[in-house]
């Protein structure tokens, strides 16, 4: 009774810009959730890459109810302790020098995009505002990232647009190069496409952009709200590829659960930002700081979360490519990077989705919805992994 009287008031009171699945989840520890009936499931979504350390990981709890004690909210009109330490713990793991919060990843591009035509309006002129991100993009939901994002489903319904955005094809140097003209000012990319389908990028791709942007004297802004804290295997996913950028934007796995979001710069670009130019209310909040501070210390610990995903990334691409060997018919593709990791089907992925819920199992869809996503928290151990496999085999067998 209970779960259903829930559901009916979520139609009732809550726009419906969810397709929500028909669970209630109540309670989570480390990577399994249970439901208002008490059924558990083990959780390969992890908040769509949020829980990196997993459901209520006991250092983050602890910070925040000691935090919570202490101090909820003031205003940045005054210095925030746990958000100095913050910013010093990003910028010392890091390329940046600067640091501004927010309260999303969306929030977090839409800074970076700010940043970048303040600082090529001071430097190139009014004329210089453009920036080229890629097709099959995911930048966030307001109006300025969604027309950064290059998937024209989120857009539908929204238009006019923001004007100067252009959009070309991912992992792509020479479209790339084809459009960049004298009022470009940056690129925006993920260093994976996420939401897009797992896309990763040739080896020397985001060497060859980066060395593009340099050419041209263009800024690069790396999304990783996604792909950061340790979501690939390293804290960053640029580390991956020997590049820096020069903006960064982060959310998702930063507060270990709660809403917050980064963009990080560089000094020459961090410059153009001084008071007034940008701000937020709650970015940066004593609360969500204190938790995101502890969630990278338990991260960065002994380097051992972050060993554990490479491990066990090694060990799912393994379990999933021989899915992929044993029902070569119904699957197209296996591949990823650390435990962001993409299984493409024949087919419309979401009576697989469907299925392993009902029996336990949570995963996750992106692309054009024939893609299952894989993003449990990072201390994903092996045993789960095989009940996983277990589960999506036996779906894979019965579901046509």
């Amino acid at each position: 009774m209970e779960t259903r009287k829930i559901m009916e008031d979520a139609d009732h009171y809550l726009m419906p810009t969810y397709s929500r699945f028909p669970i209630v989840l109540r309670k989570g520890r480390g990577v399994k959730v249970w439901d208002t009936n008490g059924k558990e499931y083990l959780d390969f979504v992890g908040g769509i890459a949020v829980n990196v350390l997993g459901h209520c990981h006991p250092q983050v709890v602890v910070a925040i109810q000691k935090q919570a004690q202490r101090l909820l909210h003031v205003s940045n009109l005054y210095h925030i302790e746990p958000q100095v330490r913050l910013a010093k713990l990003l910028v010392m793991n890091s390329f940046a020098d600067k640091v501004f919060f927010c309260n999303s990843g969306a929030e977090a591009n839409e800074a970076a995009i700010k940043i970048a035509r303040k600082y090529a309006h001071e430097h190139f002129g009014a004329e210089c505002f453009e920036i080229i991100s890629t097709f099959n993009s995911f930048h966030g939901r307001t109006i300025a990232t969604l027309t950064a994002t290059g998937q024209t489903k989120f857009q539908k319904g929204f238009e006019p647009l923001l004007p100067g955005f252009k959009h070309v094809p991912f992992n792509n140097i020479d479209a790339l190069r084809a459009a960049v003209s004298e009022r470009t000012c940056a690129v925006m990319l993920e260093p994976i496409q996420a939401e897009g389908g797992i896309n990763l990028p040739s080896e020397d791709y985001l060497t060859q952009v980066r060395e593009l942007c340099d050419e041209k004297k263009l800024l690069l802004i790396l999304d990783e709200v996604q792909t950061g804290m340790g979501r690939t295997g390293k804290l960053f996913a640029y580390e991956h590829y020997g590049i820096t950028p020069d903006i960064m934007s982060l959310a998702k796995g930063l507060g270990g659960g709660v809403p917050i979001g980064a963009m990080l710069a560089t000094d020459k670009v961090a410059a153009v930002f001084q008071p007034r130019t940008h701000a937020s209310t709650f970015g940066g909040n004593p609360l969500v700081c204190a938790a995101a501070i502890a969630a990278i210390e338990a991260l960065l610990e002994d380097g051992l979360v972050l060993d554990q995903c490479n491990r066990m990334s090694r060990y799912l691409l393994d379990r999933l490519n021989q899915l992929q060997e044993e029902y070569e018919g119904k699957v197209v593709d296996v591949r990823g990077k650390g435990l962001l990791i993409a299984m493409e089907l024949m087919r419309e992925g979401v009576p697989y989705v469907t299925a392993c819920m009902e029996r336990g199992v949570l995963i996750g869809l992106a692309g054009a919805g024939n893609i299952l996503r894989f993003t449990p928290p990072l201390i994903v151990e092996e045993r789960d992994i095989d009940h996983m496999i277990d589960v999506l085999e036996d779906v894979l067998e019965k579901v046509p």
